[in-house]
């Protein structure tokens, strides 16, 4: 690309980053437009604004406890609550981002949102404890602004009888709010913000990565940040996100409170350059080189070329594998290596008989012990090592059969994906398998939220190592919760807000040594709703089935047990 057209390309980025941050002043005087976010509640719920296009107005309530203004609005918008259900939403920001306990201790009638360093409260230029807003889901643009009092419930009336609100504005008597962090320095790119991009982004937004854009210096971080701001005030990257009050599984990602603002007030300062002369961006490597982390394989195999298309969404591929092995095999590590990692965002791998297909037995069951070798999604790829003295078993004669979820990349690709898997010399002690805990049903349309649940009892001891939720485009939520005999529940793993585009296999820190009798239960929904951005058809059911335009409900587990 010429050194002129690459100028325009800069002006026009450059020209759109300025317009879209703006500062503090610019906002407060036309502040009709307000930016998409997500928080999680005391609960553990997640809240994205723009998932609420199925409701007519999202109330907003800037909360501060220690604020006589603010909890008396919190009354308020309990009475409108029950005037207003199923209408409007009705929300708290807590601007403070007190911890789950002490949210919950206030025994708000509405749920209430962890605000970490104020950046959502900051984002929409709340100046007081007991301010509330009043915003439009479906257009991100704000109704109202004021206090929680008549002009409030003129508003909501009016936006439900689908007409103008009178009031755009209306008198706060709150407890006023500081941004000390806005008045700060701001972060330096060299030392605190690329730093940030390199560690969380760069393994997949790198040149012919599997980021559709590539981080490769300041200016292209520049360009981008208009989309940065908006896929970290919404939580949609990093991907793979899961709820760090609990458990942090090694594969889990997500961006510290800390490093978000880092981010954000810098690119609200215009994103200087600074002084330094180092871009940590730039000393990327272009291409991504890979190894065996563990040395040569003991067996490598490629799989079938797949082709795949220029444009489209994309329906699974199959693939299987026949192994040439005429006596039992224990794998005691595997390692992906992507052929095409532009395109590829999932790879799952089972062992099966001969005569068996990808789903084996859940096609008929809605729980079986199944073999599992793992899964691939874009990233770093490392190595998955199975703990001492354990492993998956592949029987003589047994083959391997893949499912492949391909994007589309603008131009037809093929993909040829290598599988380097590692034996133990002897047979382990234990045996590594994966149960799938399922349940059928039918979605009704255009219902947001869709709940369902499904347990498993351990008849034997075990070692639970794993975790991997699994539903298609419609699904919004799942978690696993640990319940031992005689002891309390325990969350192992909650993914506040499933993607179907990232189906990795979480890991346990610290793996469960589980008694029998031991029960997993899996809770989770559904989004059947125009407010899904991945739902391809709201208005219709959806069927359980194993076909990417089917739904389905399974909690995998993986654990060890004794031979």
């Amino acid at each position: 690309m010429s050194s002129k057209k690459w100028l325009v390309i800069l002006c026009v980025a450059l020209s759109a980053f300025a317009a879209s941050l703006g500062s503090v002043s610019a906002y407060a005087a036309a502040a009709e437009r307000v930016g998409d976010f997500a928080l999680l509640d005391e609960t553990g719920g997640f809240h994205q604004l723009s998932r609420y296009q199925h409701r007519d107005a999202v109330v907003l309530l800037a909360y501060d406890n220690s604020c006589a203004a603010a909890r008396d609005a919190a009354d308020t918008l309990a009475t409108l609550q029950s005037q207003f259900a199923g209408d409007v939403e009705f929300l708290a920001l807590d601007i403070n981002a007190r911890d789950r306990a002490t949210e919950s201790g206030w025994g708000l009638a509405i749920p209430v949102l962890a605000d970490e360093q104020k950046l959502v409260a900051e984002s929409l230029q709340v100046q007081q404890a007991g301010e509330v807003l009043v915003i439009n889901p479906q257009r991100l643009s704000l109704y109202y602004r004021g206090g929680a009092d008549a002009a409030l419930e003129g508003s909501l009336a009016a936006v439900v009888a689908g007409e103008t609100p009178a009031a755009a504005s209306g008198e706060v008597k709150g407890c006023p709010l500081a941004y000390e962090s806005v008045t700060g320095p701001v972060p330096d790119y060299s030392t605190e913000v690329a730093p940030i991009v390199v560690k969380h982004c760069s393994i997949c937004h790198r040149e012919d990565g599997a980021g559709p854009f590539a981080f490769n210096g300041y200016y292209s971080l520049v360009g981008w940040s208009p989309m940065v701001k908006e896929v970290i005030m919404n939580k949609r990257m990093p991907p793979m996100q899961v709820d760090a009050s609990y458990e942090v599984t090694p594969n889990a990602h997500f961006l510290a409170a800390e490093d978000r603002q880092k981010l954000m007030h810098w690119m609200q300062a215009g994103a200087p350059r600074g002084e330094g002369a180092q871009d940590p961006l730039a000393e990327v490597p272009l291409e991504k080189t890979f190894d065996w982390q563990l040395g040569e394989p003991d067996f490598v195999i490629d799989t079938a070329k797949n082709v795949i298309p220029a444009v489209g969404i994309l329906d699974y591929m199959y693939t299987e594998l026949a192994l040439p092995f005429t006596e039992d095999k224990w794998v005691r590590a595997f390692q992906f290596d992507p052929g095409e990692e532009r395109v590829i965002h999932n790879l799952s791998a089972f062992i099966v008989p001969a005569e068996s297909d990808f789903w084996g037995e859940e096609r008929q069951s809605q729980t079986s012990e199944r073999r599992f070798l793992g899964s691939f999604v874009p990233g770093e790829n490392p190595a998955t090592v199975f703990p001492d003295g354990a492993g998956v078993l592949i029987p003589a004669g047994y083959k391997l059969a893949l499912q492949f979820h391909y994007y589309s990349h603008g131009r037809e690709l093929e993909d040829v994906t290598t599988i380097g898997l590692y034996f133990h010399d002897t047979p382990p002690a234990r045996e590594i398998v994966t149960r799938p805990v399922s349940t059928k049903f039918t979605l009704t349309p255009n219902e947001p939220e869709q709940k369902f649940a499904v347990s498993y009892e351990f008849p034997e001891k075990a070692t639970l190592l794993a975790l991997r939720p699994r539903m298609n485009q419609r699904g919004k939520n799942m978690k696993f919760d640990l319940q031992a005999p005689g002891a309390k529940a325990e969350t192992l793993l909650s993914v506040p807000a499933y993607n179907y585009g990232w189906q990795p296999q979480y890991w346990l820190q610290n793996p469960r040594a589980v008694a029998a009798g031991t029960v997993v239960n899996i809770s989770g929904a559904f989004d059947n709703s125009l407010s899904n951005p991945f739902n391809p058809n709201p208005r219709e059911a959806v069927e359980w089935g194993f076909d990417a335009g089917e739904e389905m409900f399974t909690g995998y587990l993986t654990y060890a047990v004794e031979r």
